[in-house]
């Protein structure tokens, strides 16, 4: 994966509870606040397009968020914004800047993620017939649904990737599933998560 900047050691953050990027993969988000419009404003007037997603945690801020780049916006009739941001790379919180912007900067630390800007990761270890039957007992107790043939058809890491973003997992787990160091580490923490929750364990406390 390359890109035509280089990684600024200071992004603008859009601090979003339940919210995760995994690497490579890509989220839409609906701006509306007047802070974060600005920016969205500001961040398209930058070569790099970055904005840092991170989930709040306690009275601050998660340790480690992962910034995407603007690929898409559109404005709605009221003036809000849809926007697509394509992960770049996961960073590390050095510190949090206010009062500059109406919104967060942060200066942020990359040299732990080197792997996030290059391909896809492949996933030895993944067992599609052992996570699929989990998975559906999983689905069907909170009542969602998904297309299957199009699961079924996805590579490991887009799979394994947007089941860690989309499933409704706490916080706190699905912070655990964005810092896990490799692809067969999160989906080994995903189907643990899936398990523990159809065995009755469903506390969202127990990793806050």
């Amino acid at each position: 994966m390359h890109f035509r900047f280089d990684l600024p050691a200071r992004i603008a953050l859009f601090p979003l509870t339940g919210a995760v990027l995994m690497p490579r993969a890509r989220i839409p988000l609906h701006v509306f606040e007047p802070r974060y419009l600005q920016m969205l404003d500001d961040t398209l007037k930058t070569d790099h397009r970055l904005i840092g997603l991170i989930q709040p945690e306690g009275d601050g801020l998660a340790a480690i968020g992962c910034a995407g780049r603007v690929v898409a916006f559109s404005e709605t009739d009221d003036g809000r914004q849809m926007i697509s941001l394509r992960a770049v790379s996961r960073f590390r919180l050095v510190e949090a800047k206010e009062g500059f912007t109406p919104y967060l900067m942060a200066d942020v630390d990359w040299s732990s993620f080197s792997r996030d800007m290059k391909g896809a990761e492949d996933d030895a270890g993944m067992n599609r017939d052992a996570l699929f039957p989990l998975l559906r007992r999983y689905m069907e107790a909170h009542d969602l649904s998904t297309d299957w043939d199009a699961a079924g058809d996805a590579e490991d890491e887009a799979l394994i990737n947007s089941l860690s973003m989309v499933l409704p997992f706490p916080p706190g787990d699905k912070q655990a599933l964005l810092e896990s160091p490799t692809l067969s580490d999160r989906r080994e923490l995903l189907q643990g998560l899936i398990e523990f929750a159809l065995h009755g364990g469903d506390n969202e406390e127990r990793l806050q």
